[in-house]
């Protein structure tokens, strides 16, 4: 295994869109949403124990998930789960876990990945990121990992990419669109030359390092101010106090949009970023009728079909004449909502919370 090689986990978000079985205090990179018996991150800890050293992978989260992070994933020492005071997007996520990595190491190739998702075929993931991490070692190059698309989503990013390929497989990326309409992904598809964004990204230190410098200047500046302090008991007040002056920004928009040194791997890995119950409905377990239900033990359903149930395990829950709905109970609240107008459980959570505040959500 090459100790050269690093992962960063991201794990700092609330997951509003599975509400309410995820929660602020309880988000669902904690959660075994699919009933594997293993969370979403403590799966992508393991995925990751395939590429690098334990010692090497590293998880940014909120400050208020380090407990939940050191139950779940009790091998991973203090040092390697780096805490944000405030939620600023990826862009200063990517960059407090790079600069850090690159003070104790500055020949490390880094993979950058969300804790959410979901892999089912780990060989073809661990293959691909191995390929990435030996092409940016070597590189001056910003790599991404693109997936196949099966459909005209429109809950994607697309990234397009060009005919310039370095190693046989490492295309340049020509643009990145956000979650486009349908009738674009419709065109995407047809184009064939674009992929879906996995939100996967492999860099050197020095690479990454160099791009905040020449795309995000103050950014780079908050942490590598920050270098005297990286692994000794100053790091996190400092860090914590310097985390105030980041703007909100994505590594996407602020980074990897800008730069002219990106590439993209085409990859097909079994990849879902498990963002919404439809992700989920599409991966779990169905009856003749394409009900989903976890778990199952106490639900019985008449006249219902190609429904989304998950509710708790002691309950007995009876649906009649349900077709095509989302029925989710988790902490004190039920959700009963069409399957077709779940993009509707953002303003759900937020009006919830006007209503009757955060112990809610």
């Amino acid at each position: 295994m090459n100790k050269n090689y690093y992962a960063i986990i991201m794990a700092g978000g609330i997951g509003s869109r599975f509400w309410p079985i995820s929660r602020t205090s309880h988000p669902k990179q904690f959660i075994d949403i699919l009933g594997t018996g293993k969370t979403l991150i403590q799966n992508t800890y393991e995925r990751f124990l395939k590429v690098c050293p334990k010692e090497n992978i590293y998880v940014v989260t909120n400050e208020n998930y380090t407990k939940l992070v050191k139950q779940q994933l009790p091998d991973m020492e203090d040092q390697q789960i780096l805490t944000e005071p405030v939620m600023r997007n990826t862009a200063p996520c990517v960059a407090y876990g790079c600069f850090k990595i690159e003070s104790l190491n500055p020949d490390a190739a880094i993979v950058v990945a969300p804790s959410d998702q979901q892999i089912l075929d780990e060989d073809a993931f661990v293959t691909a990121i191995e390929k990435s991490l030996q092409t940016a070692a070597s590189n001056d190059y910003l790599i991404t990992l693109g997936i196949k698309p099966s459909r005209p989503d429109t809950g994607y990013g697309y990234i397009q990419y060009t005919d310039n390929v370095i190693n046989d497989e490492f295309h340049k990326v020509k643009t990145f669109t956000e979650k486009p309409t349908l009738e674009i992904a419709k065109t995407f598809i047809q184009s064939g030359d674009f992929l879906w964004n996995a939100g996967i990204f492999v860099w050197s230190a020095r690479t990454i390092v160099k791009a905040f410098g020449q795309y995000l200047p103050e950014m780079h500046e908050i942490f590598a101010d920050a270098r005297p302090v990286y692994n000794s008991d100053d790091e996190k007040p400092y860090v914590h106090k310097a985390y105030q002056q980041c703007i909100n920004i994505s590594i996407d928009y602020g980074i990897m949009e800008k730069a002219d040194n990106v590439y993209v791997l085409p990859s097909d890995f079994g990849w879902s970023d498990l963002g919404t119950w439809a992700s989920i409905y599409d991966l779990a377990e169905k009856d003749y009728v394409g009900n989903a239900v976890i778990p199952a033990e106490k639900v019985i359903m008449y006249d219902s079909s190609n429904c989304m149930v998950n509710v708790p395990g002691e309950k007995l829950v009876i649906l009649q004449g349900l077709h095509d709905f989302i029925v989710v109970e988790s902490n004190n609240s039920l959700l009963i909502c069409p399957r077709d107008q779940e993009q509707n459980i953002k303003q759900v959570v937020a009006d919830v919370k006007s209503k009757f505040g955060a112990k809610y959500i």
